[in-house]
């Protein structure tokens, strides 16, 4: 990640919090992840959140039509992000939120800067597991709108296939990172993955971890956000931006 966050940004700076919400029901998946962004500023330091879902689900980026993206995938439910991109399926994936906070050298990023940081660290994550992938250089779109279905610049690609991509949304409180991550082997361990990604060590990330215990707070403003916003058909449902 060399040359996208100075060394220097992050030396002497407070631990980075992590925390494992567990499985949680898809509209509040999406609901928490919204209510960490809205608490960026009181965090106050990076938060890396790992999760996982009680059912098969998908989600679709915010400015996505659902008319559109509902005959893509039979997987249900469908549940509108809090972020962009694209069409997302999760069944088998791993998934991870990143939030920091305004002020933070990663929220003064470029979006096409973070997205190539934030796959950068799980490269470096996947290396520590002995598995080399690299970042697309370039996009490749089979099919747009769906994020598993070609790739575009600076996924991460293991043998030519993506295995991981992110979508993001940047407000005055923070930055929202949303990642999925598709196993490369079915032998990998979730576990060994995540603490990978704490164990890495490269300029811009964490020169120190410890658990995140505002996650109880959160999660009482996340069921605020998941009644008023992602259980409602017309939240999912409204028609968004045509090619977005």
């Amino acid at each position: 990640m060399s040359g996208v966050v100075s060394p220097a940004a992050v030396a002497g700076a407070d631990p980075w919090g992590w925390f494992d919400s567990g499985i949680g029901e898809p509209a509040f998946n999406m609901a928490l992840d919204e209510a960490l962004l809205e608490s960026a500023a009181m965090a106050g330091r990076p938060v890396l959140r790992f999760y996982g879902w009680t059912v098969p689900a998908a989600t679709f980026g915010y400015f996505q039509r659902h008319s559109e993206i509902e005959p893509l995938t039979a997987l249900r439910p469908l549940v509108r992000r809090p972020t962009g991109g694209g069409l997302v399926p999760h069944d088998e994936d791993w998934t991870y939120s990143l939030v920091f906070p305004a002020g933070h050298p990663w929220h003064a990023l470029r979006a096409r800067e973070s997205y190539r940081a934030v796959h950068e660290w799980l490269r470096l994550a996947f290396l520590r597991l002995g598995e080399t992938a690299v970042l697309a250089p370039a996009a490749r779109r089979d099919l747009p709108g769906q994020c598993f279905v070609g790739w575009e610049e600076s996924d991460l690609l293991w043998h030519g296939r993506k295995i991981a991509g992110a979508a993001q949304r940047r407000t005055r409180d923070g930055l929202l990172i949303q990642g999925s991550v598709q196993p490369p082997r079915a032998d990998l361990s979730r576990a060994a993955w995540q603490q990978a990604m704490i164990e890495v060590n490269a300029p811009g990330l964490a020169s120190a971890w410890e658990p995140w215990l505002r996650a109880g707070a959160v999660s009482a403003r996340a069921r605020e956000l998941a009644d008023q916003k992602y259980l409602r058909p017309e939240f999912n449902e409204r028609k968004g931006r045509s090619g977005r």
